[in-house]
């Protein structure tokens, strides 16, 4: 039997106790691959009571530039589908009730409402309908909402982005999280009220923790998030695009 020389004894000992520890360490990282960190790599607000999450979300999306929302909210038992842009003067978008769809931009104070005729038929009450008289010249135009018309107070909230963040982002009854999830891709903290009958929340975990999904309590709809501090152009209509038609708007 060929003796094998010492030197290459001690060195291959010594690459066999360097690879143990190797992988030895390897496994502590990894939590010998069953017992992942979930959020490792995260922003750390998966470690956070629910009420602490809740607070810095609504943190973080205050203090957002921009927003684009998207999804249903449903009030006074009428559902409406949005899909807004918004920041802090003014924002743009379509919402769509009853099958009925319009669009709002809202620059500073001036808020526009542009609709096709179906959504100003037998606005005026007198059945005219919306491709006859007044009214029927309102269909596909700009409309610039007066600001003592009932209609700018309810359409323009649509447009606000504190006054429907304020009003969306609540969970009602206990806090409390409800595990990881996922949102398009983005790693999130899902965090519930009443076990979820108070609405669910899922908050990122990537960067700032803002807001991604939100499932409002009682079935009152379904929103997301996104686009967050992307900024975004307000442009007032051409003037060959609007319309004043006056004080008060035809009752909708």
């Amino acid at each position: 039997m060929t003796a094998i020389p010492r030197g290459r004894t001690r060195r291959t000992a010594l690459v066999t106790a360097t690879w143990a520890l190797a992988v030895t360490g390897a496994m502590a990282l990894t939590g010998c691959g069953g017992g992942d960190d979930p959020d490792a790599g995260t922003n750390g607000v998966g470690k956070l009571p629910a009420a602490r999450i809740e607070s810095r979300t609504r943190a973080a999306a205050d203090g957002a530039a921009a927003v684009r929302l998207s999804g249903t909210v449903v009030t006074s038992g009428r559902t409406y589908r949005l899909d807004m842009r918004l920041k802090a003067d003014g924002g743009t978008g379509s919402v769509t009730s009853q099958g009925v769809a319009f669009r709002l931009l809202r620059i500073g104070q001036e808020l526009y409402l542009k609709a096709g005729a179906d959504f100003w038929d037998h606005a005026d009450g007198n059945g005219n309908g919306g491709g006859d008289g007044a009214v029927g010249k309102l269909g596909g135009k700009y409309v610039k909402v007066p600001q003592g018309d009932p209609a700018y107070k309810k359409f323009s909230g649509f447009t606000d982005k504190d006054v429907l963040l304020d009003g969306l982002l609540t969970l009602h009854g206990t806090l409390a999280t409800e595990g990881h999830h996922d949102q398009a891709g983005v790693p999130t903290i899902r965090i519930t009220g009443d076990k979820g009958s108070g609405g669910t929340l899922d908050v990122s975990l990537r960067g700032t923790p803002y807001p991604l999904r939100l499932v409002r309590a009682g079935g009152a709809g379904t929103l997301r998030f996104s686009d967050w501090g992307r900024n975004f152009a307000l442009t007032e209509p051409a003037t060959s695009d609007t319309v004043d038609y006056g004080k008060q708007l035809p009752a909708s």
